[in-house]
């Protein structure tokens, strides 16, 4: 394994600044495991924690706490985003777990404001909420599509920003993940869908017509990297060549962010005795009524 280094919210953090995908390089591994076996030990070690923290950020929930977990996964296609709920997700309580993906705007909401389909999905407290694509997406596509004008999406990064600010205000902790990957591995993984029999329905010739756009989206991506920032809704941009390496830093981060948050159990009520007492006390009533039953 690579040494430890600085904490993956650093390792992965963006460039202070303008950012340019150009200059990073999708297959560095700047921390972490150096291989895949390494890599999906850690993994489940990592399973096992987030469990223990999701738990008890579950019962602060329940509790009236107000914080939860949003995590926000973009990227271009073939990028991983549902392996990575899969992977990472998939081992947490199921009940604490919220996974919203958005797709092309129906006719309906396309009739309301663009963030008004996102609002509907942010997860309640305590619980720990993935977004497969999300708000950025009303962003992206029609800026690269030419549907909205430059003033059109410059407006709308700014809309964003007081979104996930108020997000922020509401107890919710942001964890933007941008997957990053080379127009190479998308080759790859777009002609193994056409390969694997269990993977073909999942191609999409528009994933093709996309590709073509691939440096016009890249721009689009560097200014909402860029510009849709702040303390609290940093961006963390995670090395995706690599799957095994893309899910490991993605658990990894949502780990220390979740120990950041240090969630704990509530007490247990001061009148734990006289609720010990109610629940023996059932006994007698339940074998009263069973008792009265015909036929008993």
């Amino acid at each position: 394994m690579a040494d430890e280094g600085p904490p993956p919210s650093v390792a992965f953090a963006a460039p202070v600044g303008d950012v340019d995908l150009a200059e990073l390089d999708p297959a560095v591994r700047p921390i972490g495991p150096d291989s895949k076996s390494v890599a999906q030990k850690a993994l489940t070690e990592l399973t096992e924690r987030l469990a223990g923290l999701q738990s008890r950020l579950l019962a602060q929930g329940r509790s009236g706490n107000p914080r939860r977990v949003l995590l926000i996964l973009q990227g271009m296609d073939t990028c991983g985003k549902d392996g990575v709920i899969k992977h990472v997700l998939g081992g947490l309580n199921p009940v604490g777990v919220r996974v919203a993906s958005f797709q092309k705007p129906t006719r309906e909401e396309m009739a309301h404001h663009f963030l008004w389909r996102i609002k509907r999905q942010v997860p309640v407290p305590g619980i720990v909420g993935a977004f497969n694509r999300s708000h950025y997406e009303d962003v992206l596509v029609p800026r690269v599509h030419e549907q909205i004008t430059a003033a059109a999406w410059s407006k709308r990064y700014e809309e964003i920003n007081t979104f996930e600010r108020r997000l922020g205000d509401n107890g919710v902790t942001l964890i933007k993940c941008f997957l990053h990957i080379s127009p190479e591995v998308q080759e790859k993984r777009l002609l193994a869908r056409l390969d694997d029999p269990e993977k073909i329905w999942k191609y999409d010739p528009d994933d093709v017509t996309e590709r073509t756009r691939w440096d016009s989206y890249q721009s689009a991506y560097n200014d909402a990297l860029s510009t849709c920032r702040s303390p609290d809704a940093q961006w963390s941009i995670i090395p995706s060549d690599h799957k095994w390496y893309r899910n490991w830093a993605v658990a990894a981060l949502l780990t220390e962010r979740l120990q950041s948050l240090d969630p704990r159990y509530p007490p247990p009520p001061s009148d734990l005795q006289h609720e010990r007492e109610r629940i023996v006390a059932t006994r007698a009533q339940i074998r009263s009524t069973a008792a009265d039953q015909p036929g008993s």
